[in-house]
């Protein structure tokens, strides 16, 4: 049986940091719907690529009465960096160094690349319905066409 939450759960309601430096909840979304998109690292190819397909639809997840949120344990400044280098318009916020929101849900973990072990961040998607209960779940995430799928998910419920 698996601790962590899934479809149908509420989702944790612990805090990120804004580039700002302010605080953001789940539950400052309550009443909408909300995609918490995780991912490993500002700046490389596929969160890059991902962050950007976001931005891309976000007028259309708005539309939908949907909010995004995308999130890393990048710094804050490093976020700020990261839109400003690539016009994102997605928000962005900084899942803390441990105890965060990630670990909560089990996608802060140990990861091995080329024999060398470190925590990191698995790729997984939220989305989370207005009464704050995870409604689906995409893990481990291949960035090709997921803001689309994601998208429908969000028009369908």
């Amino acid at each position: 049986m698996n601790a962590y939450p899934q479809a149908g759960d509420p989702m944790p309601d612990l805090p990120l940091t804004t580039p700002d430096g302010g605080t953001v909840r789940p539950s400052d979304f309550a009443g909408q719907k909300l995609v918490l998109f995780f991912y490993p690292k500002d700046d490389t190819p596929g969160c890059t690529t991902e962050n950007r397909d976001f931005t891309a639809l976000a007028a259309d997840f708005a539309r939908t009465g949907t909010a995004l949120l995308g999130v890393s344990k990048d710094s804050p400044a490093r976020h700020q960096k990261f839109i400003a280098k690539h016009g994102l318009v997605a928000p962005l916020a900084s899942d803390a160094e441990t105890g965060g929101l990630s670990d909560a849900l089990g996608i802060w973990t140990e990861k091995q690349n080329y024999g060398r072990t470190y925590m990191g961040m698995v790729r997984t998607t939220y989305l989370v319905g207005p009464d704050g209960r995870i409604a689906r779940v995409w893990n481990k995430v291949k960035v090709k066409d997921h803001a689309t799928q994601v998208l429908e998910a969000a028009r369908a419920l």
